[in-house]
């Protein structure tokens, strides 16, 4: 065929094309090809320390942890928020995600994937700081800004926390006011919040017992190095490290040095 033959053909196949009536594919063929193919969302109802919680998830990871009154309020929810259906899981979920939703203290936490898409680059440095913090510790808010390399940003890291879109198996409800009190959570206020660390062996009452008496920090006489008041585990933490500080300047002056596990602020030169 030469180029004339070809140019006169291809006119009259695109004519053809536009004379054909517009249709649209119906809207659960991309959502059934999802599932198909695996990658669409979907969700188990799980029961948890603070009540029965949906977890969403694909193969991208787990993305969504949150309370609703039904499964069709949280389908509505997490279509608001992601821009895309949720479908209700038929398998088992995996003993894993199980173990974790239940007893937040397990030792040995496995390492889960989490589908944070739609975040910042800077919610997702504070979402997996936190994620670092040991059950049954709690640090402050500015204690995960400084860790990222954003010390001035405490507010917005509390913020962050605070969209956690996966609780509990992030662990936002470990990260507390610079202040020593607990502050608030998302899944259900602060009482849930007290619940958890109470599940973890934190001790929320002692914690803020400490933090109205203005204590920030617990020095180890022996070792000469001062912590957070949980750092390995608050019943340790009362035994060994018994000189209350009320600041890292107060602890410096005593000739104290920040513990090299939980990492407190060193006061700074004035």
């Amino acid at each position: 065929m030469n180029r004339v033959a070809r140019t006169k053909e291809e006119w009259r196949v695109t004519r053809a094309l536009k004379g054909l009536s517009p249709e649209r594919a119906p809207d659960t063929l991309l959502p059934a090809v999802l599932r198909r193919v695996g990658l669409a969302d979907t969700y188990w109802r799980l029961e948890s320390p603070v009540g029965a919680v949906y977890v969403a998830h694909s193969r991208a990871g787990i993305s969504m942890v949150t309370r609703a009154a039904s499964a069709a309020d949280f389908e509505a929810t997490f279509r608001r928020i992601h821009g895309r259906p949720v479908y209700r899981e038929s398998s088992v979920p995996p003993a894993a995600v199980r173990a974790l939703i239940r007893d937040l203290k397990g030792k040995g936490r496995p390492q889960l994937r989490f589908d944070l898409r739609g975040l910042s680059e800077f919610e997702r440095a504070v979402l997996l700081k936190a994620l670092e913090i040991p059950p049954g510790e709690v640090r402050p808010y500015s204690w995960v800004a400084k860790e990222i390399g954003r010390p001035g940003a405490v507010r917005a890291t509390g913020s962050a926390l605070a969209r956690n879109p996966v609780p509990l198996l992030i662990p936002c409800h470990r990260v507390i006011r610079s202040d020593g009190h607990i502050g608030m959570y998302s899944l259900g206020g602060p009482r849930n919040k007290r619940r958890l660390l109470e599940i973890e062996g934190a001790q929320p009452e002692r914690l803020e017992k400490l933090a109205a008496s203005g204590v920030r920090y617990l020095g180890n006489a022996e070792r000469r190095h001062y912590c957070y008041p949980t750092c390995g585990g608050i019943e340790t933490l009362v035994v060994s490290n018994k000189v209350p500080f009320r600041s890292e300047r107060e602890a410096a002056v005593a000739g104290y040095r920040p513990c090299e596990d939980c990492r407190p602020p060193l006061a700074q030169a004035s």
